[in-house]
């Protein structure tokens, strides 16, 4: 129930939609119940069983008054006026145009609770998606690690579409068909209430077959949407990785997996389906069974003479209960559909609800830009349990240029990680003049800071938008000025549109030497002080790498730099070079000063002259 309100309070606030609903879905009700007790006036005139005497009562108008007593005592009026002036088939024509007139103004307040309804399940569905797409783009980079890409895409779309199928879509069946019951059950007590007693002793048994079946069916949902997430997961493996698994020959293994998983979901939703499908024809049996009941029993009550009900009210009273088991069996459909919702909104608010571990503090030191170093303090990290960098030391001081070097693995890409705050140490700390940078507003931080790493992150949208790409009101020859810094200008100019053209999902378009220096001319944009650059020239080839390395040394003029390397050429020009194993500085120095010295930075230099 908590998460069903919960799914609800996105609505909020109620004021704009409630009060409109309330008022159509009741005049819907209403209508539609006037519908069925304009019956019996119909079947009377049928059956030749009005009383003149018993219709004097009603010569003369009635004062108006907003009461049911005003509205029976106008129509009575009226029909009394019909029958006087056109006798049995004009009264019978009266009492018609009147019900369809009642038809047409229930479906009518049907149509316009519905399109109120409509509003209410946009409004909760939009916030809910920006709610997740708010928490996933505001978690830790580490939260990305242990989740599964696949899963994570499965709940903010498959999972939100089933909680807009099920729970929002249920909306209507939650609030107006008990106030449909209530009131229908309403009239059928002033029908006959020994008849009504009698119905309500054996509707609660159908009741309890419904709830017993619905409880069964969360356990599954879970299983459902869980195992949507990994095929989700498996295609997203499949279409990123295509061309190792051509190369490999592993189209089978691939097809094996996700057929694995297919099957598991069929099994699943079968089994889901069987026990959903069991609710309405279990409801539909028990609801003519009830009726059989209250035919048999009624029906020999109006026939012994000891029942207050006549024929005409009789036949009256069972079409109208009969009404009375389409909103019970919707709501018994309703409440099975609800189970699959829930399950699918619990895995949503999973990670809504998970906090971000990396957040600004709540009154933040105001930073005014980068005056004079960063500094690493006996800084330390470990992902879970396993330790990653043990008591790092250093200072990058403003406009120099540090270098990290050594084996992968090493935790030299974990190390530029912790400047931006991807990640926080474990132990130590990192200041910027003297601050420690969580105290500092995160996109203030972030904002001081360029970063150009191995893989280029571009996006399927034009050249303009992934060079401008987080910054506002950039213009043209911003853009063009960027790309010719870094060595991107000509070949954007020879593209299908130049500067308009779209590059493809993730630069699919371009060669990476394209990419490469995009990305370089994204940082240029920027204009940072501080700039991390994470082996973006190591995935080139030694074209490519020359322009890009151009692009990278005019990017880096003037600026403070940390570098990670795997090609020492490219940084014997650094101010410092810090080699890293695992996860210690076991050398420092210039490159000059570390070929003369015997250790690990000499061993690559000789293993890469070769």
């Amino acid at each position: 129930m908590n998460t069903y309100l919960r799914i609800l309070s996105y609505a909020k606030p109620y004021g704009k939609f409630v009060p409109t609903y309330i008022i159509y879905a009741l005049l819907s009700i209403i209508f539609g119940l006037l519908n069925f007790t304009l019956l019996k006036p119909l079947f009377d005139v049928i059956f030749e069983q009005v009383d003149p005497a018993s219709l004097t009562q009603f010569t003369s108008k009635p004062s108006f008054e907003f009461s049911i007593g005003y509205f029976s005592h106008l129509f009575n009026y009226y029909f009394l006026q019909v029958a006087e002036t056109y006798g049995k088939m004009g009264t019978l024509f009266y009492v018609c145009i009147i019900i369809v007139v009642s038809v047409f103004l229930a479906n009518l307040f049907t149509y316009l609770s519905g399109v109120v309804l409509a509003k209410v399940r946009a409004v909760v569905i939009k916030r809910m998606r920006m709610d997740i797409f708010d928490r996933v783009s505001g978690l830790q980079i580490a939260y990305f690690s242990n989740e599964r890409k696949g899963d994570l895409m499965s709940k903010m779309t498959n999972d939100v579409q089933e909680v807009e199928n099920t729970i929002v879509q249920s909306l209507r069946v939650v609030f107006r068909e008990p106030a449909t019951i209530i009131l229908y059950f309403a009239v059928l007590f002033l029908m006959s209430v020994k008849l009504t007693l009698f119905t309500i002793l054996i509707i609660p048994i159908s009741g309890a077959i419904i709830g017993g079946i619905t409880r069964r069916l969360k356990k599954k949902a879970v299983q459902s949407q869980q195992s949507l997430g990994r095929i989700v997961n498996i295609l997203d493996e499949t279409l990123s990785g295509m061309r190792v698994i051509k190369a490999f020959n592993a189209e089978w293994f691939m097809k094996t997996k996700f057929d694995e998983e297919t099957d598991y979901y069929s099994h699943v939703n079968v089994s889901m389906a069987r026990k959903n499908e069991l609710a309405s024809p279990i409801s539909q049996f028990l609801g003519v069974s009830v009726v059989a009941g209250i035919l048999i029993y009624g029906g020999g009550l109006v026939l012994s003479g000891n029942s207050d009900l006549g024929a005409s009210d009789f036949i009256t009273y069972i079409i109208i209960f009969t009404q009375v088991l389409n909103p019970a069996k919707e709501i018994s459909r309703a409440m099975s559909n609800i189970q699959r919702g829930i399950a699918s909104a619990e895995r949503i608010f999973k990670v809504i609800d998970t906090p971000s571990k990396i957040t600004s503090p709540k009154d933040p030191i105001h930073l005014e830009g980068f005056k004079n170093s960063i500094e690493f303090k006996q800084v330390s990290f470990a992902y879970e349990e396993s330790t990653v960098l043990k008591g790092i030391n250093f200072t990058l001081s403003k406009g120099k240029t540090i270098a990290l070097v050594g084996p992968s693995g090493g935790g030299k890409s974990t190390l530029a990680d912790l400047v931006p705050r991807f990640y926080d140490p474990s132990e130590g700390k990192i200041e910027l003049d003297g601050v420690n940078i969580r105290d500092f507003d995160l996109n203030k931080l972030r904002g001081l800071m360029g970063i150009v790493t191995q893989e280029s992150i571009l996006f399927n949208d034009t050249v303009f938008n992934n060079i401008a790409f987080g910054l506002s009101n950039v213009s043209l020859d911003q853009v063009i000025e960027a790309a010719k810094i870094a060595n991107a200008h000509e070949f954007i100019e020879k593209l299908e549109n130049g500067y308009e053209t779209s590059i493809g999902e993730r630069g699919s378009k371009l060669s990476g030497g394209q990419k490469q220096r995009l990305s370089i001319a994204r940082a240029v944009l920027k204009n940072p002080p501080i700039l991390i650059l994470d082996e973006a020239t190591s995935a080139l080839d030694s074209e490519s790498e020359l322009l890009v390395q151009e692009a990278l040394t005019k990017l880096m003029a003037n600026r403070t730099t940390l570098v990670i390397a795997h090609r020492l050429s490219t940084i014997q020009h650094a101010d410092e070079i810090l080699v890293i194993e695992q996860g210690k500085i076991v050398q420092r120095g210039t490159h000059a000063e570390l070929s003369q010295t015997t250790g690990l930075y000499q061993k690559l230099s000789s293993i890469q002259s070769v």
